[in-house]
């Protein structure tokens, strides 16, 4: 492979950025345990690691915690980009009135993902407000990272049932479901069966940290031999508390595991299918079904 393709990376502005560290710094407070920030490290020196590691592309999500802040992320996004050659543009959105508008205009800019946080913007994917958002998302076929699942903490509106109610009024919606839906992978994956356009992202699953609270099934590998092809590397870079290539063994575990997986497993998950889904090939303009 030329490289890898990381979906699930983020970068945000300074002060938002330091807000985030702020809270994994008091992990223990929150989760129970100690979340040391790996890749503490100024904007240019995080991408620099990026490109030392070999990822020849990534998603650069960023999230909202409350109103008017979708907009300016998206602003703030386009200027990031716009100076790093390897950064997909993105966007993000929050069930305000202005959603619907924000969200074509990223369109129209040439988003290629987005991401929705339910656990951290506290909030109702199945929003009515939401609801011409997601169908122009659809209709777009612009892949969205939802981190819908229960991990690490319950929020009230988590859970992968709540988001299928979306899916169920939105079934062409590309919908990447950010750390596989933990610790839901059973459900996880059941959604992947059962909708043609959604998948899941590696982000924190399966590596030494994460298992030891949200351990994934023990059959894990040969339930992924059944969805190859809807697997995309995702790592949460930089804010995880190990290193970047944990998640890479983790996946390469994987692979080896199951003879359904192998060479071929690693080659989509860490590269084609990520590829694919952000356009970065020219036979992606048809995405799932």
């Amino acid at each position: 492979m030329d490289g890898l393709v990381d979906l699930h990376v983020h970068f945000l502005p300074e002060r938002v950025l330091r807000k985030v560290w702020a809270y994994f710094d008091d992990a223990e407070t929150h989760y129970g345990l100690r979340w040391p920030v790996r890749y503490r490290l100024s904007e240019s020196e995080r991408v620099a690691v990026l490109r030392k590691l070999g990822v020849r592309a990534f998603a650069p999500l960023v999230y909202p915690h409350k109103p008017d802040m979708a907009a300016w992320l998206n602003q703030w996004m386009r200027e990031f980009v716009a100076e790093v050659p390897e950064a997909v543009l993105t966007a993000t959105l929050y069930p305000e009135p202005s959603v619907d508008a924000y969200v074509a205009e990223a369109l129209t800019a040439g988003a290629r993902c987005f991401k929705a946080h339910v656990q951290v913007g506290a909030y109702d994917p199945r929003d009515e407000v939401l609801h011409r958002a997601w169908g122009l998302l659809a209709e777009a076929q612009v892949p969205v990272v939802i981190h819908c699942g229960h991990g690490p903490l319950r929020g009230e509106y988590t859970g992968v049932g709540v988001f299928e109610q979306v899916l169920r009024r939105h079934p062409r919606l590309v919908a990447v479901l950010a750390h596989a839906g933990m610790p839901e992978y059973d459900e996880a994956i059941a959604l992947v069966e059962r909708y043609p356009n959604v998948y899941l992202d590696t982000t924190m699953v399966g590596v030494p940290f994460t298992e030891g609270f949200m351990p994934t099934p023990p059959d894990w590998p040969s339930r992924l031999a059944g969805i190859a092809d809807r697997v995309v590397l995702g790592t949460d870079f930089p804010n995880i508390p190990y290193p970047y290539a944990a998640q890479l063994q983790a996946v390469a575990r994987w692979a080896e595991a199951d003879q359904g997986l192998g060479d071929p497993f690693l080659r989509a998950v860490l590269q084609d299918t990520p590829s694919r889904l952000l356009r970065l090939v020219p036979e992606a303009t048809g995405v799932g079904g």
